[in-house]
């Protein structure tokens, strides 16, 4: 990865209790910064201009807490990513409660077949202006499982709308390099 890293933008979500997963467990969250967006190719692999916009994919859980580090902060929790996504009215989606549509995320079998560019989907971005939360690319967590797994989160555009919901989550061996699975950065305001 080249030295050279741009700076992300960022979003607060105030903190408060999430009821978390389909059982609806009171779990508190702090208020954090968010980014914008997935951490777009752009911000760290300075040398391919012609992916600079798409999403960083294809590194470990590892790699991802790494860059995650550059930026001063780190991988979100499961928890904290349900809490950002769902907020305290408990959306189904992160956009509300509208069924998905196109011009909300990049899902499959509506998508693109591929990654689009970070913050392509507007319409699908929370209250608080959290883009691409949904489809596109799945999101590391900083959430181990057993196995050597890692929580992932949000879906991506091989994915059915099922997975966007704010509450499903899944989990990928942590060593894996897929391209549909990138990084968000949270840190303390």
């Amino acid at each position: 990865m080249a030295s050279a890293f741009s700076e992300p933008t960022w979003v607060l979500v105030p903190g408060g209790t999430c009821l978390f997963g389909d059982n609806a467990k009171p779990l508190p969250v702090p208020a954090l910064l968010w980014s914008t967006t997935p951490v777009p190719c752009g911000w760290v692999e300075q040398d391919l201009p012609d992916r600079a916009a798409l999403p960083l994919t294809g590194i470990t859980q590892a790699e991802a807490a790494a860059v995650a580090h550059r930026f001063g902060g780190r991988l979100p929790t499961s928890v904290e990513w349900e809490w950002m996504a769902t907020g305290p009215r408990r959306r189904i989606y992160p956009w509300g409660g509208e069924p998905w549509k196109p011009k909300f995320a990049n899902l499959g079998p509506a998508g693109t077949g591929e990654p689009s560019p970070v913050g392509a989907h507007p319409a699908g971005a929370t209250p608080e202006g959290v883009l691409d939360v949904a489809g596109n690319v799945w999101e590391w967590t900083g959430r181990t499982t057993m196995g050597n797994g890692a929580v992932i989160r949000g879906g991506s555009y091989v994915s059915q709308p099922l997975y966007a919901r704010c509450t499903f989550l899944n989990a990928a061996p942590r060593e894996l390099r897929s391209p549909g699975i990138g990084i968000r950065v949270v840190r303390e305001p």
